[in-house]
């Protein structure tokens, strides 16, 4: 073995060497043989980046600062190496000695034959100088077979009668050794993994060998499979029953840990967790319900809990994945809730909804979300909504607190809409279930046809008169809007039609309404939103104020002392006012009479063609009343003021009397004589007393009535909707909707000549929805009645067929 000497001079400007390290000699126990270092390898002269400057000597004397400006000469001594094959198989002996070491001896890394630093080197020269990379692999391969088969048996026997959870904690510290030792072995070797390894993409690294081994000999083995499966059940049920973490859980997060590590968690824990939650949670709803009876109530609150409890517990052991931590949640739900979601929303959602526990419905919405079952829970809240507004509008015992009760529910509704039905990736309500109560109302109206119309009709009556008060514009504002968005559920558009219009007439005929102002806001609201018809509004302000001008010009024409400057006259077009003709009316007292009969003559000079038809059924009238406690102003209605004026003349009259001095009609009599006798403010006294009006009773004068205020307001009962009246306009109503359906059926029918019932009766109820929607019987019936008054007739070789008659 020759050395070789050689000097080399270099430029002052480089800086290529700036120290002289010695090479590594490592002496074995045959003192007569080296083993050195690579010959070919670069000395490494920065010593702070240098990893191997622990271990080698520094020629440069201490203290001595080294010459960096001029020659620097380098003795390399040894530089072949060995080249004999006897001296690479002693090298590759010791090689093979350590890696086995290193896998197997984890507890004595001092009994190592050579320093890391000799490894390092020393497989460098195999592969490099030696050229045998090929057989230093095949003996990594056999060394981490043979250490993993070790390890198998080792694990094999600790199982004895240990626990499933102390050979769970065993079996976490032998990955964590081996994975420890595997990444030890391969940093040593990294000049194989570097220089010959990763030159050939069918090889395998020595990290991917170790764990390739480990996992076909260790981690497919069915008996160590099926005790690690035994150690994360223990711990499952240990944490389940108790509610609380293990003392152990540790040891199962640094499982999951370690099976992710070696591409093994779905097969060996994911997959057998999930089963075992469903099992687990499946068996335990059972339990809940069938033997301990709960509510379902009750049982929403233990799957949130359960649920809850299943989501910290994977968050914590599965180290955050999130796939895994909610498949887990979603097994414990669908064990919980599975085959029960109809049951828990039929028996939940009623309750939750009246306590009005919106914070408990989203806790059943995100339960139900998370199962894709929506529909279940959104039909039940459409079920209990329509019961619910059918059961308002059905009470007639609170019928006229409907509206409010209405108004109260829908808002609750809309806001559990926008507080516990919400769509997590939109922030808003779920499309679904705002259909579903915008159905849900529309049904619970169909339970009782028209009254819903009619009542919303009279709530807003009452708003109208009874005005803004103290609220704000806004607050003002949204109240009428609540009441008009049940407008939009209600079929029968006709009757909130007909029934508002006649109250709108008697607020603005006996000045009730708190603002004109109000009054053309809400009519132009309606117009606009809900029914063009509504335009008729306009016309009867403009009559009022056309009537308005004409008195005003009536009484400039009249002298200053007649009593007509008194009268007041409002003439209105009948085809804009929602009243009849009245057949008869009262006799009022020659006086009025003249006065009347001046403004007649007054008003068809001046329009001439036009004909007067006198309806005092809406009239008023303010009467100077002396009691003993002095003279009031009293405000009454013309029928009242024509009653209490017959007292002028006599002390007492009797109830028949009256009825033929008047010539009222006899119902109108009675109501305005309980009006005057019966009610709070007595401007009458009756024999026998009682509330209601007879045949036989006689009234006299109270001279005893007193008041605080000196202008007195006796409320008239004819002036308000009674139920006489509402049948009556019911029955007009009912009228109306015939002539509409005729009109409607023969206007289609010269349109299509011919058309079988079906088909003619879905195009009727096409062309009048807009106005109310018609039982299918009356349908039938209008066609019938056609047919026979000749407007239509049926086919002769089909019976379900009609044809037009010209």
């Amino acid at each position: 073995m020759t050395d070789i000497f050689k000097l080399l001079t270099l430029p002052k400007t480089s800086n290529g060497f700036t120290a002289h390290r010695s090479t590594v000699v490592e002496r074995t126990t045959d003192h007569h043989e080296r083993v050195e270092s690579h010959p070919h390898k670069t000395p490494r002269l920065d010593s702070d980046s240098d990893s191997g400057s622990a271990y080698r000597s520094r020629d440069r004397p201490k203290g001595k600062a080294v010459e960096r400006n001029g020659p620097l000469r380098i003795q390399v001594l040894n530089f072949a190496g060995p080249t004999s094959d006897k001296a690479y198989d002693k090298l590759f002996g010791h090689l093979r000695a350590c890696t086995r070491h290193l896998l197997t001896k984890f507890s004595q890394p001092a009994l190592l034959p050579l320093t890391y630093e000799a490894i390092y080197n020393a497989c460098c020269t195999l592969v490099c100088v030696a050229g045998q990379g090929e057989r230093l692999n095949n003996m990594i391969i056999m060394e981490i077979s043979q250490s993993t088969l070790t390890l198998l048996r080792e694990l094999e026997d600790f199982k004895g009668d240990n626990e499933p959870i102390d050979w769970l904690a065993y079996f976490v510290q032998v990955c964590e050794r081996f994975e420890g030792q595997v990444a030890l072995v391969q940093s040593l070797l990294s000049y194989l993994d570097r220089a010959f390894i990763l030159k050939d993409p069918k090889r395998l690294s020595i990290r991917d060998l170790a764990f390739t081994s480990f996992k076909r000999q260790i981690l497919d083995d069915a008996i160590i499979v099926e005790q690690i499966r035994s150690g994360v059940l223990q711990w499952l049920d240990w944490e389940r029953s108790a509610r609380a973490p293990h003392p152990n859980r540790e040891i199962v997060r640094r499982l999951v840990s370690h099976l992710l590590t070696h591409d093994a968690f779905a097969l060996i824990f994911e997959r057998f967790v999930l089963e075992q939650t469903l099992s687990f949670y499946t068996a335990e709803a059972k339990s809940k319900i069938e033997k301990l009876k709960i509510s379902a109530e009750e049982y929403l609150g233990h799957v949130s809990a359960r649920t809850g409890e299943e989501r910290e517990r994977a968050e914590s052991a599965c180290c955050g994945i999130g796939q895994t931590v909610s498949g887990i949640v979603q097994a414990a739900r669908r064990g919980l809730l599975a085959g029960r979601l109809d049951w828990v929303a039929r028996e939940a959602v009623g309750p939750l909804m009246n306590a009005q526990a919106t914070d408990r419905l989203s806790a059943i919405y995100t339960e139900f979300e998370a199962l894709d079952s929506l529909s279940v829970l959104c039909r039940e809240f459409k079920s209990h909504v329509q019961t619910s507004v059918a059961n308002i509008v059905k009470d007639i015992e609170h019928e006229e607190d409907m509206v409010e009760r209405l108004i109260a529910f829908k808002s609750f509704s809309e806001h559990a809409l926008q507080t516990s039905f919400v769509s997590p990736s939109t922030c808003t309500p779920t499309p679904s279930f705002s259909y579903a109560l915008t159905d849900a109302f529309s049904s619970g109206f169909i339970a009782r046809r028209n009254k819903p119309a009619e009542l919303i009709a009279r709530h807003l009556d009452k708003l109208m008169r009874r005005g803004q008060r103290d609220t704000s514009d806004v607050e003002w504002e949204a109240l009428l809007e609540r009441v008009l968005a049940l407008y939009r559920y209600t079929n029968d558009k006709d009757v909130f039609r007909t029934f508002y219009t006649r109250a709108l007439a008697r607020r603005l005929l006996l000045e009730k309404s708190a603002s004109d102002d109000f009054e053309k806001g809400v009519l132009r609201i309606l117009k606009e939103d809900y029914d063009p018809e509504f335009g008729m509004g306009d016309h009867m302000f403009n009559d009022l104020a056309l009537s308005r001008e004409i008195l005003r010009e009536f009484h400039n024409r009249i002298p200053g002392t007649s009593s007509a400057r008194k009268l007041s006259v409002m003439v209105l077009q009948r085809s804009v006012w929602p009243f009849v003709t009245r057949k008869n009316d009262v006799d009022l007292l020659p006086s009025m009479q003249a006065d009347i009969a001046s403004y007649a003559a007054f008003y068809k000079a001046k329009h001439q063609g036009h004909k007067l038809d006198w309806d005092h059924s809406l009239g008023t009238a303010t009467l100077k009343a002396k009691f003993r406690a002095g003279i009031k102003d009293v405000t009454v209605s013309l029928y009242q003021a024509v009653v209490l004026l017959l007292f002028n003349d006599e002390v007492e009259i009797g109830y028949k009397a009256i009825l033929e001095a008047t010539r009222m009609e006899a119902e109108e009599l009675k109501r305005t004589l309980q009006s005057l006798a019966c009610a709070n403010k007595k401007l009458l006294k009756k024999r026998p007393l009682g509330r209601e009006v007879n045949e036989d009773d006689v009234f006299y004068f109270n001279a005893d009535f007193t008041d605080p205020r000196a202008k007195v307001h006796i409320n008239s009962i004819q002036a308000k909707e009674t139920p006489e009246d509402s049948k009556r306009t019911q029955s007009h109503i009912d009228t109306d909707r015939k002539h509409y359906l005729d009109a409607a059926i023969v206007r289609i029918m010269k349109a299509k000549k011919e058309l079988t019932y079906e088909a003619l009766k879905t195009q009727t109820i096409d062309a009048v929805k807009n106005h109310f929607v018609p039982e299918v019987s009356v349908i039938k019936q209008r066609i019938a009645g056609l047919v026979e008054q000749e407007y239509l007739m049926r086919d002769d070789n089909d019976m379900n067929k009609f044809r037009y008659v010209a």
